[in-house]
């Protein structure tokens, strides 16, 4: 069985050995506390036109999220009525997570080693896809990917966006953080 009690993500143990070292060096940082580290991972499902025809939707896709992320999922609702899309205020459209701590790596882990090595004709992660601030955003065409979802059970395969916040202050830091935990850049 596994000791919760002195256990330490294979990630977070791996920035503090060698990924903030480099970084500091890398970079030059005056202060080890300046280097960049992860902060947080927002999941997030939209069910979109599937939950306006049947609000059962919502609720598998929250299901999902859960299994994924290994917390509980929230149920996203929308802001205002749009009448074009049958869409009214309050109405349920889909789930999101945020992760932090040990969980954030332990997903990190997981999105990196295991799901994204299983999407079907996989080249890479595009390397472009930073806001500007140090954050990381990336969209998954089916969510099946994931080991924690049972492939026989799934009655809606969903897409789903995944946005990595660190507290880098530029794209090229952001960068440099997750080549380090071997995310798969194709660029």
């Amino acid at each position: 069985m596994l000791d919760t009690a002195n256990y330490t993500p294979r990630l977070k143990a791996l920035y503090a050995e060698t990924v903030k070292p480099a970084l500091v060096e890398e970079f030059g940082y005056s202060n080890p506390m300046m280097a960049p580290r992860l902060d947080k991972i927002v999941l997030n499902i939209g069910a979109g036109a599937e939950a306006v025809r049947d609000s059962k939707k919502v609720k598998s896709a929250q299901e999902d999220l859960t299994a994924i992320a290994g917390q509980q999922a929230v149920v996203t609702k929308a802001k205002k009525s749009i009448a074009g899309f049958r869409v009214r205020e309050e109405m349920p459209l889909g789930a999101k997570v945020t992760l932090r701590g040990d969980r954030m790596y332990e997903f990190l882990d997981r999105l990196i080693t295991i799901a994204l090595p299983r999407v079907r004709d996989f080249r890479g992660v595009s390397g472009k896809s930073f806001d500007g601030r140090g954050n990381y955003a990336m969209g998954l065409k089916e969510h099946i990917v994931f080991p924690e979802i049972n492939f026989d059970k799934v009655d809606e395969v969903w897409g789903m966006d995944i946005v990595i916040a660190t507290t880098a202050k530029t794209d090229a830091e952001a960068k440099a953080l997750l080549k380090a935990f071997n995310m798969p850049f194709n660029s």
